[in-house]
């Protein structure tokens, strides 16, 4: 167990993420004692394991009492460790808001994208995968409805290259697709009335959400 332990942690430092389905992951999220092992190598260096059900892929996360002592090293705050820009972090809210909240919506109902939306049945099938429910969105659509808030082309283009690069979104012509991160980056339950309601809201004068 102690070496499997270890080569799954390595292997996550390297990679960033691994697949649901990969061999050492699914141990980790089925065998307690496995996982136990895993969470307190991790704690020793102050990481934690990261999943959710909603995702195809698990990483590796700070945990919050070693933030500050990381991000905070220098004169200021570093809001993020991937060298993004403020545009770049808005953009990449923006794609999660517009990305992931409809993909959970269509995974909480059971539906995939193929699926009628009227389906009296769909609670009762097994809550489908981020691939077959995630929906891209068009780059064109993107660029009209924020390109003007969120630096125009030029700089839109430079941000969509840096997020693909990180692997927050994948190119596929003119669609922008989730990538594997995209579902891991934020704690969902916490913080998405206070995305769409606050930040979100701010930027782009949006109507509270019910």
């Amino acid at each position: 167990m102690n070496q499997e332990s270890q080569i799954l942690i390595a292997r996550l430092i390297t990679h960033q993420t691994l697949k649901r389905e990969d061999k050492l992951v699914k141990r980790a999220l089925t065998d307690e004692l496995f996982r136990a092992d895993v969470d307190a190598r991790l704690l020793a260096c102050g990481m934690k394991f990261v999943d959710n059900v909603y995702a195809d892929h698990v990483t590796l996360a700070l945990i919050r009492n070693v933030e500050s002592k990381v991000f905070g090293a220098r004169d200021t705050w570093q809001n993020n460790n991937f060298g993004l820009a403020r545009d770049g972090v808005a953009l990449l809210v923006v794609l999660w808001a517009l990305i992931i909240l409809p993909k959970r919506e269509r995974q909480s109902a059971h539906l995939s994208f193929e699926d009628d939306q009227n389906d009296m049945f769909g609670k009762e099938k097994a809550m489908p995968r981020a691939a077959d429910t995630s929906v891209g969105i068009s780059y064109k659509a993107l660029l009209s409805d924020f390109g003007d808030k969120l630096g125009k082309k030029t700089k839109m283009d430079m941000n969509l290259g840096s997020l693909n690069r990180l692997g927050f979104i994948e190119r596929k012509g003119d669609q922008i697709c989730e990538g594997p991160l995209l579902d891991l980056m934020m704690d969902t339950d916490v913080l998405k009335e206070r995305i769409i309601n606050g930040a979100l809201a701010d930027i782009f004068k949006l109507n509270p959400i019910e």
